[in-house]
């Protein structure tokens, strides 16, 4: 017997805050935890009547989820490593889903065009869970912000290629020629609408020292920005990305009231935390039932594909940037490697395939087994890979 809607939601936010208590005493990553809970209830004798579905992901969970990561990074810091961060999401999220799609065609059989889906929308990391261990860890700062600006940059990219490979599925133009023209479209057009919508609604906020009309504006910022440009078929993602920024570096200068400015912090500190609670407590549901003895192999052999795809992403580009001021430490590339997570943006994806592709089930199901076991196995060993590579700061307040 299933539960009603609210209900559900009662006992997933629950279940969150017990995870949070347990996983802070226990020292774990707290998105592996509440995957764990979630499978955890799945199996539960009760139902959690709550589909994890596309809509669901991109309608609710993405543009805040991507608004929020977006608006505490700073862009001095954020420009000073755009080329290195461009390099890792465009280039590295090409290689990556190359590998990944040519193993899948040899080694699983999969179509030309299903092994490229898989590619691209597993090549989308999610640093949820390596971002709250580096808070834990007081993880060195340069690291944090290539982890997390270069997966809010990859996720744009693989939405932007998924988009590509949806509309050669459906017969739109194959050249060269086509392709970068709704490439560079779907870029700029995503970049343009999150910076117009955001620019327009800070005018309103400096009329204002209210902070909850600032909150309310910011919030039409993160979800505006993505309707607005997924109406126009180019970039939610981006214009969600381009809004956070410009909220996160011009708002506060003045559009934005001195006190309000901590009010916006905290309500969207309180929204990624209950924004990822819920969706990854949904995604251990979803494993729980995922036909995993039948797809096990496949899942194993994508799992090992994955790896094999970053680390041809991280290490070769790594390597051309040695020899200026963007290199990378070693230790860095390590964790860079090992950060490769994936999460809800694979998910959302794998679930927006086609229904005429002919490995659509197979492909969702092993995306489901991947996500897995990249939160659970690399999210619980990487506050170990941090401390053995002495990436940890040794005082609080050390410069960054």
């Amino acid at each position: 017997m299933s539960d009603t809607s609210p209900i559900s939601v009662g006992a997933i936010l629950l279940t969150a805050c017990l995870v949070a208590i347990v996983s802070q005493r226990l020292r774990i990553p707290y998105s592996v935890g509440l995957l764990l809970a979630g499978v955890a209830l799945a199996l539960a004798p009760w139902t959690i009547d709550l589909p994890l579905t596309r809509e669901l992901i991109f309608s609710v969970f993405l543009p805040p989820l991507v608004f929020q990561a977006a608006i505490e990074l700073r862009w001095l810091h954020f420009r000073r490593n755009l080329p290195l961060t461009l390099l890792l999401a465009l280039p590295g999220v090409v290689i990556s889903a190359g590998v990944v799609a040519v193993g899948a065609y040899a080694l699983l059989g999969w179509s030309p065009l299903g092994a490229a889906f898989f590619g691209v929308l597993i090549a989308a990391t999610d640093p949820v869970a390596v971002i709250a261990t580096f808070k834990t860890l007081n993880t060195e700062g340069r690291l944090k912000l290539l982890v997390e600006s270069e997966s809010l940059l990859n996720d744009g990219t693989a939405a932007v290629g998924f988009g590509v490979l949806t509309g050669l599925a459906a017969g739109a133009g194959t050249s060269p020629l086509a392709i970068g023209g709704e490439l560079l479209s779907s870029i700029s057009g995503g970049v343009a609408s999150g910076v117009a919508t955001a620019g327009l609604l800070l005018v309103v906020a400096g009329r204002t020292e209210d902070h909850l009309v600032e909150i309310t504006l910011t919030a039409l910022a993160a979800y505006g920005s993505f309707f607005i440009a997924e109406h126009f078929h180019v970039s939610g993602v981006l214009a969600s990305l381009s809004a956070g920024l410009v909220v996160g570096n011009q708002g506060w200068k003045g559009a934005i009231s001195g006190h309000g400015r901590d009010h916006v912090l905290a309500f969207w500190d309180f929204a990624a935390f209950l924004m990822n609670s819920v969706v990854f407590i949904l995604i251990g549901g979803h494993e729980a039932h995922q036909p995993l003895a039948r797809v096990g192999a496949a899942a194993a052999i994508a799992a090992g594909l994955v790896l094999l795809g970053r680390a041809c992403a991280v290490y070769p580009l790594a390597a051309l940037v040695r020899r200026t001021g963007q290199r990378i430490d070693a230790r860095y590339q390590h964790v860079l490697f090992w950060a490769g997570l994936r999460g809800a943006m694979a998910l959302a994806l794998a679930l927006s395939l086609p229904p005429t592709l002919a490995e659509r089930g197979e492909i969702i199901a092993v995306t489901f087994a991947v996500v897995g076991f990249s939160i659970v196995v690399q999210g619980l060993t990487m506050p170990w890979l941090v401390r053995r590579l002495g990436l940890v700061r040794s005082a609080p307040n050390e410069p960054e």
